[in-house]
């Protein structure tokens, strides 16, 4: 690991291009929680900290000078462990320089241009251009995942795919999505995972169709949509897996449906290979969509014209999917030099550049049925010509369908790490009357 990192610092420094600059990033500190304890929330090294030293040292400073050398040029700066911190929590003194000693540090080298990355080092003043331009650097240069990030992602899709496997061992009508989320990410935990990747998601019925949902005591009944949204975290590498299922036997309309993504789906992960635009991949998959909607009847006209009227994102209005890795949407953004679009169809895409080997992206197409937007006047009238209201007004509360994988881009055909996770629609549950958690 310590090579690993070593290797990892040369190559962002190298892409910096700082010159004359220097940089500090924070590792930041522990939050208290609000109600005037002594107690704080979970600490976590803020990710860009973390990506350099593989630490959670609340307080601590990673320095860089290049004219010192593109690997020797890196210093860390620790805070000292107090009694009380050793007594209460049993920490114990990181290796590294320090704390005490980085004002001087910096004051050697005051007369150049500073960039601040992480946690803001109080005192320290920071060139805001410099950030800005060193920060977009530095994320682009951490996109592609090394051979260690990847290693401890495969971990954490090992720990996803257990949960999901005995989350979907108890689905049946009568169970609640607290329990479901109970067994998920227990499982997770069993396998490895240190905690998960971000707030489950588990909707039931028409809870399937609000995009972040926290699960409830609400009880799934024979035939409603089950959507699942969660992934174990491994060491701060996140996985980010949906899946949709039926608790009992599914209408030959869900099976459409589910079908329709899955294929959309299935398309957008061929199309992951390097080079390609992710906004092209976003837009080949909502007429995908679009021509699994018009196959059933609730949409009228060819796919390409309905997206170019941007119809589309009444059943689809999110983004194809995002980068994943040292968080759930790791090193998401633009290009660098690339301005976001404005255009309604992309505004909402949280990545937009060409992928490349070792990225590693969540692909979750989805169609949803959500009354805040098929119930709104000015939409309806819009798109009167081409969505059957009538059909659609009938499937009211259904709910929605979306299918995530996590996608690795080679030089060649792309890989699915998330490939152990069931994807069918019905799953035979274990105990076909689980009990209700509340």
């Amino acid at each position: 690991m310590f090579t690993q990192l070593a290797e990892r610092r040369e190559r962002v420094a190298a892409a910096l291009g700082l010159n004359d600059g220097i940089l500090l990033i924070g590792a930041g500190s522990p939050v208290p929680l609000p109600e005037n304890t002594d107690q704080t929330y979970s600490f976590r090294a803020h990710s860009e900290f973390f990506y350099v030293t593989g630490l959670e040292c609340p307080g601590a400073i990673v320095a860089f000078d290049p004219q010192d050398g593109l690997r020797a040029g890196w210093r860390l700066f620790v805070p000292e462990v107090t009694e009380a911190e050793s007594v209460w929590e049993a920490r114990e003194q990181a290796a590294g320089e320090p704390l005490a000693a980085l004002p001087a540090w910096i004051t050697l080298r005051r007369h150049r241009p500073m960039a601040q990355l992480g946690d803001p080092f109080p005192g320290a003043y920071a060139d805001q251009a410099l950030t800005a331009r060193v920060r977009e650097a530095f994320t682009h240069a951490r996109r592609p995942k090394d051979a260690l990030e990847i290693a401890t992602m495969r971990r954490a899709a090992a720990a996803t795919a257990a949960g999901y496997v005995r989350a979907t061992a108890i689905l049946a009508p009568g169970i609640t999505e607290r329990a479901v989320q109970i067994e998920l990410e227990a499982e997770f935990f069993r396998h490895g995972a240190s905690r998960t990747g971000y707030d489950s998601i588990v909707g039931t019925g028409p809870n399937s169709a609000v995009l972040h949902f926290e699960p409830t005591s609400r009880v799934a009944r024979e035939g409603e949509f089950v959507l699942i949204d969660a992934g174990a975290e491994v060491d701060r590498y996140v996985i980010d897996v949906t899946r949709t299922y039926v608790a009992g036997a599914p209408s030959p309309f869900q099976r459409d449906l589910h079908q329709a993504v899955l294929a959309a789906q299935e398309k957008a992960i061929g199309r992951c290979v390097a080079g390609a635009e992710w906004r092209d991949v976003h837009m080949k998959s909502a007429a995908d969509l679009c021509a699994g909607l018009v196959s059933m009847g609730l949409m009228r006209g060819s796919p390409e014209s309905l997206v170019e009227q941007e119809a589309h994102l009444l059943f689809f209005p999110h983004g194809l999917g995002h980068l994943v890795g040292l968080g759930v949407r790791d090193a998401s953004g633009t290009l660098p030099g690339r301005p976001r679009s404005t255009r309604p169809s992309l505004k909402s895409l949280r990545l937009d550049l060409p992928l490349a080997p070792g990225y590693v992206v969540t692909v979750e197409p989805g169609l949803y049925f959500i009354p805040a937007l098929l119930n709104d006047p000015v939409r309806r009238d819009r798109f009167r010509q081409v969505v059957a209201w009538e059909k659609v007004d009938a499937l009211a509360g259904i709910g929605g369908v979306r299918i995530e994988d996590n996608v690795l881009v080679t030089s060649g055909a792309p890989e699915v790490l998330t490939s152990a996770i069931p994807k069918a629609l019905q799953q035979q549950p274990v105990n076909p009357r689980p009990p209700s958690a509340k």
